[in-house]
């Protein structure tokens, strides 16, 4: 489709190239992955309002940050642009763990998808920020990575009127990966929103996913356990570890999460995590780690070969393991890599059939 095809859906102000559209990101053939559009609040969430609510209050205020939410696009354009409303309208102060969006693409000398640029939004908003950068003009995919730790009401993408924009190539894998955790999981101390593990592992398996990671506020509650029940995964990743306040609490509510999750889908791969831990008190995750160890083995023992299980502490497994974390819980850059180089292997024996 010619970018001259769509009709101008906003201009934002600032200095531009000429002859710039700007399009709307809900229309095709862009595809939004990992959140969704609510209309009932004007913005981009990861969880129905109902069932986020019923959660809990924390739960109900995170699950608007777009955690792990992609626009996905293919274009020819020497140009590419974002227009992002992140506020209300009211000057704020952008969350300090907030980075802003990031764009890949399609590198064809490293055969693979690989950073592009950053659209960094300033310290204070009001009703938006708008960038962009040029490109080699080639004809390639893209993705646009939303923010970890902001929200986001309105997106648009400037292109070039003279060029073409197209559906992205569709994932190898285009049944998500659903990954419910921690801030961890949410990404939270990631230096940009491409570099949270499940991204990474996206890229490397070409497979679709949704980010449910919630900081402090994973705690197994009924509402969204019995939501990601019904979420056509094609596998299910519980990093279910930090957030509940004792082992006691976890033993109560990890086995739930399994049994529910296998109750409402039979043949579904099931992964649990442990927490990767270098606290300083190295000891005090040691029974948590017991209760999800034993949730996965009395699953094997029941007859269900189905389960996985990752232990977090083989995740750091280099000399320097203290240098993979800003504050010896939350990973950085190299932590998230390390997450990610576990994790693939597990994920990639299951969506490419190797554990059958």
């Amino acid at each position: 489709m010619k970018v001259t095809d769509f009709k101008d859906s906003v201009t934002p102000a600032g200095e531009f190239p000429e002859d710039i559209k700007w399009i709307d990101v809900r229309e095709a053939p862009f595809s939004v992955h990992g959140v969704f559009y609510d209309e009932s609040i004007k913005k981009f969430a990861r969880l129905p309002r109902d069932v986020a609510s019923a959660t809990s209050s924390n739960v109900n205020y995170l699950s608007l940050f777009t955690a792990g939410g992609r626009i996905r696009f293919r274009t020819d354009s020497r140009y590419v642009g974002i227009y992002a409303v992140m506020t209300d309208g009211e000057s704020k102060t952008t969350c300090q763990m907030d980075h802003g969006l990031d764009l890949s693409h399609y590198d064809e000398h490293f055969g693979r998808e690989t950073y592009a640029y950053s659209f960094v939004p300033p310290s204070k908003l009001k009703d938006g920020f708008s960038a962009g950068f040029y490109t080699d003009g080639k004809m390639k995919d893209y993705v646009l990575h939303l923010p970890t730790n902001g929200e986001v009401h309105e997106l648009y993408v400037g292109l070039k009127a003279d060029t073409d924009v197209l559906s992205a190539t569709p994932y190898k894998h285009q049944k998500p990966v659903v990954y419910y955790g921690s801030s961890i999981t949410q990404g939270a101390c990631a230096s940009r929103p491409a570099n949270i593990y499940e991204a990474i592992v996206s890229r490397r398996l070409d497979t679709d996913f949704i980010d449910l990671g919630f900081g402090g506020s994973c705690l197994g509650e009924s509402a969204i356990v019995n939501y990601m029940a019904t979420l056509d995964a094609s596998v299910f990743v519980c990093d279910y570890d930090h957030n509940a306040p004792n082992a006691e609490y976890l033993e109560r509510t990890h086995p739930v999460i399994y049994r529910t999750l296998r109750a409402a889908n039979p043949t579904l791969p099931i992964v649990f995590i442990s927490a990767p831990n270098i606290m300083p008190d190295y000891t005090w995750h040691i029974p948590r780690r017991e209760v999800i160890r034993r949730t996965y083995e009395d699953a094997i023992a029941s007859g269900d070969d189905n389960v996985y299980f990752i232990d977090g502490e083989t995740f750091f497994d280099i000399p320097d393991r203290d240098m993979c974390t800003v504050d010896s819980c939350h990973p950085n850059d190299l932590g998230m890599y390390l997450i990610a180089n576990k994790v693939t292997e597990v994920l990639g024996g299951i969506l490419n059939g190797e554990n059958a």
